[in-house]
């Protein structure tokens, strides 16, 4: 996403308007609309196909193989870090997270629709991810859990919103004017952590790794979707022609 998706959809749009605009003004922006749902529809095929293997054995070795891997590293000072950050990847921290973006769509980029982007694709993760627990119903792994949890086990609502909230934060970063390095920086820092908070369950016990893939492959569909949504929109609300 290095370069703006916005300029991708509004080059499209203009194609297509080009091509159609004699039969309906409003078609390319609602072939554009499909072309979105087209890669999320693809994007949850991808997700559907690991969990129809959720019970296979190929995928329960390759869960125990990584979970041991994992919990071979377990020491007291990991134990300390990883549960830190998954409570940060829980929702203090993404309220803590999202007082920061508020004040910073106040005083340097004067509005507030990135907060309010922020606030729909954690929202639309989290609600959809207790749905998908509920209706796969999937058991935590029988290890030693140490954090306590409630909920069912897949996907990871950890994984799926860290991957939803901060893969759109590196999407809004891509689009800041800043220094390149800056940049560089926020964007490595923010894919580390997605990757910590999704380890941190596994470390802790509470999730198997699948469950990690499927919160991230069903958190970055949001991202994607929310993506395409948002720019289309912009190109609704600057085309005079739509």
């Amino acid at each position: 996403m290095r370069n703006s998706l916005l300029q991708f959809i509004y080059k499209l749009g203009r194609l297509l308007r080009d091509k159609f605009h004699q039969y309906n003004p409003g078609l390319p922006y609602l072939i554009t609309i499909l072309v979105a749902l087209v890669i999320v529809v693809l994007g949850i095929n991808l997700f559907i196909e690991l969990t129809d293997t959720l019970e296979s054995d190929t995928l329960n070795a390759w869960d125990s193989r990584v979970t041991e891997f994992v919990l071979s590293y377990r020491n007291p000072a990991l134990t300390n870090y990883f549960i830190i950050v998954t409570d940060i990847g829980d929702l203090y921290g993404y309220l803590s997270i999202l007082v920061i973006a508020t004040i910073l769509s106040y005083f340097v980029f004067k509005q507030w629709k990135y907060v309010l982007q922020i606030v729909l694709v954690l929202a639309l993760a989290s609600i959809s991810n207790v749905i998908l627990k509920r209706f796969i119903d999937r058991a935590r792994p029988g290890i030693e859990h140490l954090v306590t949890v409630e909920t069912l086990s897949y996907p990871s609502g950890h994984a799926m919103s860290a991957m939803a909230f901060y893969g759109f934060l590196i999407y809004l970063v891509t689009r800041f004017r800043m220094n390149t390095f800056l940049k560089a920086l926020c964007i490595t820092a923010l894919v580390l952590f997605i990757l910590s908070i999704g380890i941190s369950r596994i470390y802790l016990g509470v999730h198997f790794p699948s469950d990690i893939a499927g919160g991230f492959i069903a958190g970055f569909i949001w991202v994607i979707f929310c993506i395409l949504l948002f720019n289309v929109i912009e190109l609704f609300r600057r085309d005079p022609k739509t």
